[in-house]
């Protein structure tokens, strides 16, 4: 099946975003339905005092769940 999407994605990959959840960074897009959903890394909290499991937390989120951080 392909899929064409009508408009460019609003944000582009590495770009620093905000969100209700916190803060990220897109790792990467896919065109959905009239729109675009991105692959946010999550900013690192600091360490706990057990150690981290494993790496960031990675979110799927629509385009319009999404701003750009004013922090950058």
């Amino acid at each position: 099946m392909l899929t064409i999407a009508a408009t460019l994605p609003r944000f582009k990959k590495e770009q620093q975003v905000s969100f209700v959840g916190g803060l990220g960074i897109i790792k990467g897009c896919l065109p959905e339905a009239d729109t675009w959903t991105y692959l946010i890394e999550m900013e690192m909290g600091l360490e706990p005092k057990m150690g981290r499991i494993g790496s960031e937390t990675r979110v799927l989120l629509p385009e319009n769940d999404i701003c750009l951080s004013e922090n950058y």
